[in-house]
């Protein structure tokens, strides 16, 4: 059975591969096909196409755009972005500096609260132009302040953690939106995720896919077989494709890897292709190497 991962980042973003040593990685993991889908950025999508180019890896250009909810931040993943992308790009350079605005608030409360840490640490350690908590957190974790990532979530940088500063996001109307302008796929990542009651869940999504959503992401690295099968239900519910990846990171997340997840995740081929088949529907255009 071949395999695909259609939630991925690189350095572009949060992750630590570059985009072209993550497809290569893919490659090497017999993948058929990879979503590079770096948090607000599509910087890393020429490199990742051409690398896929040279080792016939089917290379999807995507994004993950953040956007609110009553319960916290709701991802959703845009796939087959087109190359020129003029709305989002106005859009994305609103988000990104809106996103430097909050880091920096984060760094003045750690500096006050006595952390020996500089926003110019933050972007000697961000390799990308999207820059966010984890190269907060990885600075801090740098610097001793915990082992790992996960620890400065824990204290500190988390949902209710000390340190931190509400993020300004689109509504998920706008997010939705913004993606459609340009043709794109669109599926919520990780639904299951989400710390919110089945009952809003269900309603929210059936608010999405009334106005457009095609899919959600039944497949992911950090969900039970139970919530999964739980996300299959709501897609058949509301007439939904499924989606899935691993949400790989690279070493930031060593215990998930491509296609894999930790292990228990398999995204077959026949969900690309009936996602494809959706675009076809709607009348989206086909990249050349399905047609």
């Amino acid at each position: 059975m071949r395999q695909i991962d259609l939630h991925t980042h690189s350095t572009a973003s949060d992750g630590t591969d570059t985009p072209a040593d993550l497809v290569r990685r893919a490659h090497e993991a017999g993948l058929a096909a990879l979503a590079l889908t770096d948090h607000d950025t599509l910087s890393g999508l020429a490199e990742a196409a051409e690398t896929a180019r040279g080792l016939g890896l089917e290379c999807i250009r995507g994004l993950e755009l953040a956007v609110s909810s009553p319960y916290g931040e709701v991802h959703l993943l845009g796939l087959w972005l087109p190359e020129a992308t003029p709305i989002l790009d106005k859009a994305l350079q609103g988000i990104r500096r809106k996103r430097s605005e909050r880091n920096r608030e984060i760094v003045a409360k750690l500096k006050t609260a006595g952390y020996d840490i500089s926003y110019d640490d933050v972007l000697e350690v961000a390799k990308g132009e999207s820059v966010g908590r984890p190269h907060i957190a990885a600075v801090l974790v740098n610097k001793g302040y915990a082992a790992t990532l996960k620890e400065i979530f824990a204290t500190l940088l988390g949902d209710n953690g000390p340190m931190y500063v509400p993020r300004s996001m689109p509504t998920p109307e706008e997010g939705l939106a913004l993606l459609q302008a340009e043709g794109a796929t669109t599926a919520m990542a990780h639904p299951m995720l989400l710390k919110a009651p089945h009952t809003w869940l269900k309603a929210f999504v059936g608010r999405l896919a009334a106005l457009g959503l095609d899919a959600l992401e039944a497949y992911h690295s950090d969900q039970d077989d139970a919530a999964t099968r739980r996300c299959l239900a709501l897609a058949d519910q509301h007439s939904l494709a499924l989606c899935g990846g691993s949400d790989y990171h690279g070493a930031s997340k060593p215990a998930i890897r491509l296609g894999r997840g930790r292990g228990n995740i398999r995204v077959p081929y026949e969900i690309l292709e009936k996602l494809l088949a959706r675009r076809k529907t709607k009348g989206l255009p086909l990249p050349s190497t399905n047609r």
